[in-house]
């Protein structure tokens, strides 16, 4: 795995230590909650306790060093509260600050060479949702070939599935089933005579409701495609777990699992159901859904890994100057003396290796996510802090556990 995203970094690394899981913990609730900020987070909670671990030694009680963290974490917080702007009644500059945000969240990702095309992807995605938040009407398709270039955004939603033989390829006005049953036989049994009955009756079920597309979350055996395909219905079967509750979610129905009462069955519309080409692979679009904002974003690229990815405070912008091979004390030093002067917006400039205005230079980030950094980091630092030692449990008598749950004979 290739990537510089804190998150999955984090995750996929094996960590014994009770405080290092708190950390892991920590990033994950802060990429859960906003999205971003994990690595910011991580750093943060580390200062903390590295600034701790000194006043422990000159013996300054934990409970004192919590408290005078609760008190920073307070003003810290009315200080962002105060320097934080917000645009939006003014639409020209509300989307003006969702390009800066992030075009300023991208740049430190893989894809950072096309951050511009992904910049206008997110906001116009954003765009869509019309205030409502629901994130859900996102969907993300990741597909091999191609470059990061020729990923878009489609308005509609993209089900990576393909249609069954002797299926209808278009539907126009489409009123879908989505179900989660079992339509197919046993390896072991005998296709027999009274298996075609009950699928005969099962599909004449199906079909009462009126529809014109069904999309099971199990497999559709041979039999009932057929009957499916001569009733003019398209069947989709084997669709994933996670795009069947999203397409639910779109279209405005809900996952059925039995048929015998129509009036208690939810059906889900769109305008268009056709199957499309995206690379060499073939889809199923739903253009037209009840959910007008939901929208799929195509993701390009010929690798995966592309495709999956006080004091304490002053250690962020040391760091991002070491990085950029800038001075960091000098740095550092100036950018403290501009924010004592009140220029809240203040910040190194890695370009001309100096101070800078983030507005002028358009780098803006969310006042939820510095928010949450502040809280998620003090919160871990406090948990880690409170610890005064570690005992592991002993390992379990696996002979003691067989005498009280002995193995059932065959």
């Amino acid at each position: 795995m290739v990537t510089n995203n804190g998150t999955t970094i984090l995750k996929n690394i094996g960590v014994d230590n009770p405080a290092a899981k708190v950390l892991v913990d920590m990033s994950r609730v802060q990429d859960d909650e906003v999205g971003d900020g994990t690595t910011s987070v991580t750093i943060l909670a580390a200062e903390l306790l590295r600034e701790a671990e000194s006043l422990i030694a000159k013996k300054v009680y934990p409970q004192t060093i919590i408290a005078g963290w609760r008190e920073a974490t307070k003003a810290a917080g009315e200080h962002l509260l105060n320097s934080a702007v917000d645009h939006g009644s003014d639409e020209v500059k509300f989307c003006q600050d969702l390009m800066n945000i992030a075009g300023t969240t991208l740049s430190s990702k893989l894809l950072t060479h096309h951050k511009d095309h992904f910049t206008r992807l997110a906001v116009e995605a954003v765009l869509r949702l019309k205030g409502s938040g629901n994130l859900e009407a996102f969907h993300v398709i990741k597909k091999l070939g191609g470059s990061l270039a020729d990923s878009y955004l489609d308005k509609g939603f993209l089900l990576d599935k393909k249609i069954g033989v002797n299926q209808p390829k278009r539907i126009e006005n489409a009123k879908i089933l989505i179900a989660n049953t079992r339509m197919d036989t046993d390896k072991i049994k005998i296709f027999g005579s009274r298996v075609r009955v009950d699928f005969t009756a099962e599909v004449a079920e199906i079909e009462h409701h009126g529809i014109n597309c069904f999309i099971n979350r199990q497999l559709i055996d041979n039999y009932p495609e057929q009957l499916f395909g001569a009733a003019g219905v398209m069947a989709i079967e084997h669709a994933d777990f996670a795009g069947v509750e999203r397409l639910a979610l779109v279209t405005g129905g809900e996952i059925a699992s039995t048929f015998d009462h129509s009036e208690l069955v939810k059906l889900g519309s769109c305008t268009l159901i056709e199957e499309v080409m995206i690379g060499e692979d073939k889809l199923i679009h739903f253009s037209g859904v009840a959910l007008g904002e939901a929208c799929t974003t195509v993701l390009h690229d010929a690798s995966q890994h592309n495709l999956d990815e006080a004091e304490t405070l002053r250690m962020l912008p040391t760091i991002i100057a070491d990085n950029a091979g800038c001075e960091s004390a000098d740095m550092v030093a100036w950018l403290r003396a501009a924010h004592s002067e009140g220029n809240t917006t203040a910040g190194l400039d890695r370009r001309e290796g100096t101070i800078g205005d983030m507005a002028v230079l358009g780098i803006t980030e969310s006042f939820q996510v510095k928010q949450q950094v502040l809280l998620s980091a003090a919160e871990a630092a406090e948990v880690i802090l409170y610890v005064d030692n570690i005992m592991k449990a002993a390992p379990r008598n696996v002979l003691y556990w067989l005498d009280w749950h002995p193995k059932p004979f065959a």
